[in-house]
């Protein structure tokens, strides 16, 4: 199988459990919940995405013909040294194009490999993190995991309805959308003073201007 992905880099885990970890994003092509087109996102089931992946001609992007190229782009990404190696597989929706052939190849190369997902498609058993992102008006199968993370407000979503899901973090993350960013901050802090087995995140890499 071959792999579409808009761009690869090293940076540091912005946001979630894992922030300020080293890791070489992944971000495959393709969403199962948006084009990715702006002319297509208001009638889109997922209407807030702040990601471009469309096409392959990000930075480190490209088109890799099998598992064994992708993993040996994503080891020169994380440059010398075996210890603590750490990938983020992300999108787009990265269960798409996940498998066992790239699950293999970069557990092969040392990689810890972590997802973040939609949750629509179950997530790969040899995922060793798990990150699930719900998005109202969607049918969320993989409802088990490390991290949930729930971008708030979102219009269409009770928090009620994830009690029985089986995560051992529960994240709340203000939507990034221009002019309301106050608004939504004051929403998510709220939520988390409201629900005490969530926690909030904040996406510190943009704040840091980091990729």
């Amino acid at each position: 199988m071959s792999y579409s992905v808009k761009e690869m880099f090293l940076t540091l885990q912005g946001e979630g459990v894992h922030a300020g970890r080293r890791a070489v994003f992944v971000r495959f092509a393709g969403c199962n919940l948006w084009t990715g087109r702006e002319v297509d996102r208001a009638r889109a089931i997922c209407r807030f995405c702040d990601t471009d992946f469309v096409g392959t001609d990000g930075l480190g992007g490209g088109k890799f013909a099998d598992a064994a190229m992708l993993a040996a782009a994503v080891a020169g990404h994380w440059g010398p040294g075996s210890e603590r190696r750490f990938v983020v597989l992300t999108g787009g929706e990265p269960m798409l194009q996940i498998d066992d052939a790239l699950v293999e190849a970069l557990h092969g190369a040392g990689f810890t490999i972590a997802i973040e997902s939609n949750g629509t498609i179950a997530a790969h058993l040899g995922i060793d993190w798990i990150c699930i992102s719900p998005k109202a008006g969607s049918e969320v199968v993989q409802r088990q995991g490390d991290e949930l993370k729930l971008v708030w407000p979102q219009d269409g979503i009770d928090p009620d309805a994830f009690a029985d899901w089986d995560f051992a973090h529960r994240l709340v993350q203000p939507m990034d959308a221009i002019g309301l960013e106050a608004v939504n901050r004051d929403a998510a802090v709220a939520f988390a003073m409201a629900r005490p087995e969530w926690r909030l995140s904040l996406q510190t890499h943009k704040m840091l201007g980091l990729r």
